[in-house]
């Protein structure tokens, strides 16, 4: 077993840049949607169902990938997952139709993301530390995420008003590239989890028997399909929502950089208070948090101020979900095939993340809004919180047992 990885380290530094890469560069495709449907002459609804396409890909490899880095290492998972990050982006870059916006915005980046994200990096960082300091761990490679966020959208902007669309996603393939140098600390694998009794007699396929049959289980996959929702739907469709309500690309990029800058403090905060109280009930919170400010949003009068601090409430619950909900996995299961239900967790989100990004597109163009998607936000938010009550989030009974 080897000793527990210091916060403050070289290593979680460079774990923390990698997630913020990830992160960062799929989080800017929203302000390609306009150059390329207009090139192209396409409306909305084709790029953004290639973005759908990428969440949706993303989430059905991310159990496969969790589970590739449960049995092989999370260094060979993190090196193809790059090179798939890479090659997505520039073949969208050269696509010249559908086709080619489909296979690299979609399929290839889908994959990439999956096995360089937080499936695969935030299960092998928390066996990278200590039980106690495991939660906050969790909530620093989240907020790792954001800061990408808050760093390269404005980077990718830059790229596109200087370069043009295809340049700069051929630039963004070679910093994708940079995550096999930032996998470094992945060389060597950690298990300080000082839980090694948890798993060490189950195999994968009893591990994923076991949580199937669990129905607490499939009510945290529930409640993550409308936080994918939510996000991708805001990732996707706020730049062109806020240039239809006549605000310039100035403010959609200020909005989203607000949402990456509050998320950090956001993350850190979940990831603390996720080890001191109940997981479960903070998840209930902040769903109920999002309804509200997603209702407040849509109802008065929008100005510039109301789009900023939207975006301020937005980033503190942005990815406040993520330290809870993989916590409460790790804390149902152990940490032995926690790559894989977690994916499986994931790929929930992501199932909501595709619905949310191409039901904007698709009523967008039947109706002329937002609005539909925006109220169901809302609606689904608040159902969301009610389920979080209802789930126990103890370890399982095997796990109990063993303990004991």
């Amino acid at each position: 077993m080897s000793r527990p990885v210091k916060l403050l380290s070289i290593s979680i530094a460079l774990v923390c840049l990698l997630l913020a890469l990830n992160f960062g560069l799929r989080s800017s495709m929203g302000f390609f949607m306009a150059p390329i449907s207009n090139q192209f002459g396409y409306g909305r609804e084709v790029f953004a169902f290639a973005l759908a396409l990428q969440n949706l890909w993303w989430g059905l490899s991310q159990p496969i990938a969790g589970a590739f880095a449960d049995r092989f290492g999370t260094l060979k998972t993190i090196w193809i997952g790059a090179v798939l990050y890479a090659l997505g982006l520039y073949v969208t870059a050269t696509a010249d139709g559908v086709f080619g916006l489909n296979m690299g915005a979609g399929f290839l980046m889908g994959m990439g993301i999956s096995a360089t994200g937080f499936g695969v990096v935030l299960p092998a960082m928390a066996r990278m530390v200590s039980p106690e300091k495991r939660s906050f761990a969790l909530g620093l490679g989240s907020a790792a995420g954001s800061a990408g966020q808050l760093l390269v959208i404005p980077v990718a902007q830059g790229f596109i008003s200087a370069y043009g669309w295809s340049t700069a996603l051929m630039l963004m393939a070679l910093c994708a590239l940079m995550m096999v140098l930032l996998s470094s600390p992945f060389r060597q694998s950690n298990d300080v989890s000082g839980n090694a009794v948890q798993s060490v007699s189950q195999t994968m396929k009893e591990a994923l028997q076991e949580a199937s049959a669990y129905s607490h289980y499939w009510l945290l996959v529930v409640g993550f399909f409308v936080c994918g929702f939510q996000l991708a739907f805001i990732t996707v469709h706020m730049p062109p929502f806020l240039s239809d309500q006549g605000f310039s690309s100035e403010v959609a990029v200020a909005s989203l950089s607000l949402i990456g800058l509050f998320n950090i403090f956001g993350c850190l905060l979940s990831g603390s208070w996720s080890g001191k109280y109940s997981k479960k009930k903070l998840l209930a919170i902040i769903y109920a948090l999002r309804a509200l400010s997603i209702a407040a949003f849509m109802y008065f009068p929008m100005t510039t101020y109301s789009v900023y601090a939207f975006s301020i409430v937005t980033g503190l619950l942005w990815l406040a979900t993520v330290p809870p909900t993989s916590g409460i996995v790790a804390q149902m299961f152990g940490l032995r095939y926690m790559g894989l239900l977690y994916g499986i967790v994931f790929l929930g989100h992501q199932l909501g993340s595709f619905s949310g990004v191409w039901l904007g597109g698709y009523l967008y163009d039947k109706t002329g809004s937002y609005d539909v998607v925006w109220w169901a936000a809302c609606v689904i938010a608040l159902i969301t919180a009610l389920l979080h009550v209802f789930i126990d989030d103890r370890p399982i009974a095997r796990l109990r047992t063993a303990m004991a």
